[in-house]
């Protein structure tokens, strides 16, 4: 049995994954950690396990082989850190750092001690990700040159997401969402960004709007935002040189394309033939949980194959730090209004 602990018990990690942890075989709750009394009860009543409101007491125990850090964003790395330097096994949620220097100094906490850093990006294993590769590669639209990925609401919030020293607003929130996903779907790292970001709704002092525009290294161009709209645009929109895919919810349309073999000099827009087709993704994991935005017992199931030495964690830490880098990039666009080189 992995002997797993959670380190920070709230909305998530009671939820999302506490439940992963109660439901799937090879695991077992072994400690939960939260400054909040009424968390600890209800974990301690949960799970009859020890329940801590110092972590540092928590990593001081010698027969944990996980824990998971569910905590503010500002509270990752530095909390990653110390339970690696404690010889634990980590899976810290996103955002995994809120830059570059801290993903680099969990990294080095990780080799130093020699023990597994696991990077929590759960979207890489959404149900719309897996089938929209499925498309791309079989050559369904053609050559893809351009990727969008949006998500929008004005559902308003006012809790510590919205403060900057938290490591608040919806850059670090849902960048590892909206910005991952397309980026995994193009296949080729970033070259260069340029973004906006605004406050618009939301109190607090973080960003709740971003607009980012990132270019590959094989030209692709990729389009990734949070925003606040009714009837905006689909989750997804991807153009190729032979056709179009739109998902929206479950629901993906794909429009083939056929060109004329020849095009008359004189004609003007020579119409194609366009094929139209429509699929229902099966968005739902075997335990009824949905997997719009990733398949938590997948995850869990990798971090077991790690612990076990297997096979490496599908979430590498190069892609993390990568992933780091280009949200850092964003960030500096936006607060520019310059593009920015990424290397």
């Amino acid at each position: 049995m992995i002997r797993t602990a959670i380190l920070g018990y709230g909305r998530n990690g009671s939820t999302m994954h506490a439940g992963a942890i109660e439901k799937l075989p090879g695991f077992t709750m072994a400690a939960v950690c939260d400054i909040d009394a009424e968390a600890r009860q209800k974990a301690a009543d949960r799970f009859g396990c020890p329940v801590y409101a110092d972590y540092r007491e928590m990593l001081a125990r010698g027969d944990l082989d996980l824990v998971v850090i569910v905590t503010r964003s500002s509270q990752h790395a530095p909390m990653a850190v110390d339970a690696l330097n404690a010889g634990k096994n980590v899976m810290v949620t996103k955002p995994w750092a809120l830059n570059e220097p801290q993903a680099l100094e969990m990294i080095a906490a990780a080799q130093r001690n020699k023990r597994l850093l696991l990077p929590w990006l759960p979207a890489r294993t959404a149900c719309d990700l897996i089938r929209l590769k499925e498309l791309v590669s079989s050559g369904a639209i053609g050559r893809v040159f351009q990727i969008r990925r949006s998500e929008y609401s004005f559902g308003l919030r006012s809790d510590w997401q919205t403060l900057r020293e938290f490591g608040g607003g919806y850059l670090l929130n849902w960048g590892p969402h909206l910005v991952d996903q397309p980026l995994q779907l193009a296949g080729s790292p970033v070259r260069s960004v340029s973004a906006h970001m605004k406050q618009l709704n939301n109190p607090g002092d973080a960003e709740d709007m971003f607009y980012a525009v990132m270019t590959t290294a094989d030209g692709t161009i990729v389009i990734a935002e949070w925003s606040m709209a009714e009837g905006g645009l689909p989750g997804w929109l991807i153009q190729g040189d032979r056709g179009t895919i739109r998902v929206t919810g479950e629901k993906i349309e794909i429009w083939r394309v056929s060109l004329p073999a020849v095009i008359g000099e004189k004609e003007y827009r020579q119409k194609p033939v366009v094929e139209y087709s429509v699929e229902e993704l099966d968005a739902v994991n075997e335990y009824g949980e949905s997997t719009l935005f990733g398949d938590t017992a997948v995850m869990y199931r990798a971090a077991a194959a790690a612990l076990a030495g297997e096979k490496p964690f599908l979430v590498p830490t190069a892609g993390a730090l990568e992933l780091t880098r280009v949200l850092d990039a964003i960030r500096e666009a936006a607060q520019s209004g310059a593009a920015v080189a990424v290397s």
